[in-house]
């Protein structure tokens, strides 16, 4: 199913939301810096749901090849977790966006309080047109985060602009997974509407790096070690490390009832790595 037949995020709507959950995780208790899935490497891992969190953050900066003499663009940065866990591990430079004003308040602050304000920094923009200037980063990053975009195409292209020649993008979006249908099924339907979520296009995401001006560098559906069990996870009765509290995304009414897994098996995630020839 393409983004042209559902209902396509508007950046200002997407903004209103996480500003909403940024305040209400932050007075009710259940703040998390991360707001994403996990990854598990192995299917009996005993990972936490949130050490798999900060193991999708490292998944990525494997795969970004970044060092204190980069500079590193968090797109749709959210609350500065696995920004500031990138300047941790790697000593990068990092400027991170996200289109809700809380969102990068917080996350300002969260820098400055780990001491890291001299090297990252967070601005509120849009995705569909970054201000900066072309061949501004050594690496992009958007962790979860294109999928609040209502056009994908448009923030690769803007990727592209901004990536310094030989400039690395590495994403993780979520799909559909085969056999695609003509209706979502009522599970993901509820999962898109409630997040303002588009699904990716799998088929086409070779071709729209190419068309955006980026070449692959790997495409990888890493579902199994994903999705389905951050599902599960989040469906499960809360614990004091575990459950809804551990992505603060308890103030969610009604998403992650066990009978809303049904249809979990369709929904998929990609990890992608391009660059900018």
């Amino acid at each position: 199913m393409s983004d042209s037949v559902q209902t396509l995020p508007v950046p200002e709507a997407v903004g209103k939301l996480y500003d909403r959950l940024t305040v209400t995780a932050l007075n009710d208790g259940t703040f998390n810096p991360n707001i994403h899935i996990g990854f598990w490497d192995t299917p009996d891992s005993e990972a936490t749901l949130e050490e798999a969190v900060d193991r999708l953050t490292d998944v990525l900066i494997e795969r970004l090849l970044v060092d204190d003499s980069h500079q590193v663009l968090d797109l749709g940065c959210g609350v500065g977790g696995p920004g500031l866990r990138v300047v941790r591990r790697t000593g990068a430079r990092l400027t991170g966006i996200s289109i809700s004003h809380e969102q990068v308040k917080t996350a300002n602050r969260l820098a400055a309080e780990a001491g890291l304000a001299d090297r990252a920094e967070f601005r509120h923009a849009d995705a569909m047109k970054l201000p900066f200037e072309d061949g501004s980063f050594d690496a992009v990053m958007a962790l979860e985060s294109i999928i609040h975009m209502p056009d994908r195409e448009q923030v690769l292209g803007e990727v592209a602009r901004v990536l310094r020649p030989g400039g690395r993008l590495v994403l993780t979006d979520v799909f559909e997974r085969a056999p695609r249908k003509e209706t979502l099924h009522p599970s993901i339907g509820k999962f898109c509407r409630n997040f303002m979520v588009t699904l990716a296009d799998a088929d086409d995401y070779v071709a729209m790096l190419h068309r955006s001006g980026l070449r692959l560098r790997g495409l990888l559906d890493i579902t199994e070690h994903t999705m389905q069990r951050t599902f599960r996870e989040l469906a499960r009765p809360t614990a004091a490390d575990d459950g809804p509290e551990a992505l603060g995304q308890t103030n969610l009414p009604d998403l992650f009832r066990p009978s809303d897994m049904v249809g979990v098996d369709e929904f998929g995630c990609l990890l992608v790595a391009a660059v900018r020839p």
